[in-house]
Parts: structure tokens; C-alpha cells; sequence
């Protein structure tokens, strides 16, 4: 997913952004206040936010769940994270393989960062990360093959799962 991503723009126009924030960011766009929350969270595809990160379904996803867990400020850093920060999208990681081992019957994931663009960041000015399903004998060397994607369920049907009852506030940790 990128920056450019034009569903993202077609979403309302936020009421406000967080300060720093890229106006061109779909992350920075779906982390700023919208009129309607519920109707923006929906066009964003935000499963759940407080008041340091946001998650949201990756609209081009690698596998079905393909989550992206990033902090509501632009940064695009590790050093540049507070520890509340940090610490939040770790308790939200942890969280959210706990959610999808149920719901999606995941067997294990993928939990990945690009910091820059030659890592393969896509937005490098804002960091996030890549929370990605596995299944044994999925077939997640698909999206290495002339594009493939092999995807069995619709972004909303899983957006709807996720959504419910899906929050980053409080202690997700032991």
C-alpha cells in the first residue's frame, strides 16, 4: 500500500489532522479526525485506534488478514517513537495474533517493518507494521509470481470480523 493509494483520497476529507501530519499519507488521512468516524473507518479500512496507533486491513494485502499496525504520528523512524508508542503497537501485535489465530484459524504470522525505501518501505516517512496470517501450506510465495494474489475472503467481510470488538486502548499484554 502506498501513499498514492486513491481509495484512500476518495474517503471524506478529514476534519483535522494530527500536527506533522502528511496530508498525502493514507496512514496520516485515516489517523486524523473525520465529521463521521464510523463512515471514515469504514472507507479507511481502520479496524481500531487510540489515542498513539491505528490499525487497518492492508488494501493490497499479501494474504487475507494482512493487517498494518502504525503510530497515529508521521514518523517514519524507530528512534522517533515515544515509548508509549512503542510499546502500544507491541501490546496491539500481540493482541491482534491472539484475535486472528481465532477468527482466521491463522497458525502463525508474519510480523514485519521496512524502515526506508531501499528496505521496501512504501511510505517510508511513516513507519508501520506488516501483520500478515500464515496457514501451513498456504501459498504465500503467490504474490512473488508475476503479481499474483491469492485472496479468499473480501476486505469488508473481514473488516466487519476484526472491527468487532477490536480496540488499542488498554493493556493487551499478560
Amino acid at each position: 500500500m502506498t501513499g498514492g493509494d486513491d481509495s484512500a483520497k476518495a474517503s471524506e476529507t478529514p476534519e483535522s489532522f494530527l500536527p506533522g501530519a502528511d496530508h498525502a499519507c493514507f496512514l496520516c488521512r485515516a489517523a486524523a479526525s473525520q465529521a463521521d468516524p464510523a463512515v471514515a473507518d469504514r472507507a479507511n479500512l481502520v479496524i481500531a485506534r487510540d489515542e498513539r496507533v491505528i490499525t487497518l486491513l492492508n488494501r493490497y494485502p499479501y494474504a487475507n488478514g494482512h493487517l498494518l499496525v502504525a503510530p497515529r504520528r508521521h514518523v517514519g523512524g524507530l528512534h522517533e517513537l515515544s515509548s508509549g508508542e512503542h510499546l502500544a503497537a507491541m501490546h496491539l501485535l500481540g493482541y491482534l495474533t491472539q484475535k486472528m489465530s481465532k477468527l482466521l484459524k491463522a497458525e502463525g504470522f508474519n510480523i514485519g517493518l521496512n524502515l526506508g525505501r531501499v528496505a521496501g518501505a512504501g511510505v517510508p516517512g511513516h513507519l508501520h507494521w506488516h501483520l500478515v496470517p500464515r496457514w501451513q501450506g498456504d501459498n504465500n510465495f503467490m504474490p512473488t509470481v508475476a503479481g499474483t494474489h491469492v485472496i479468499s475472503q473480501s476486505l469488508e467481510a473481514l473488516w466487519e470480523g476484526l472491527r468487532q470488538g477490536t480496540t488499542c486502548e488498554g493493556d493487551h499484554g499478560p
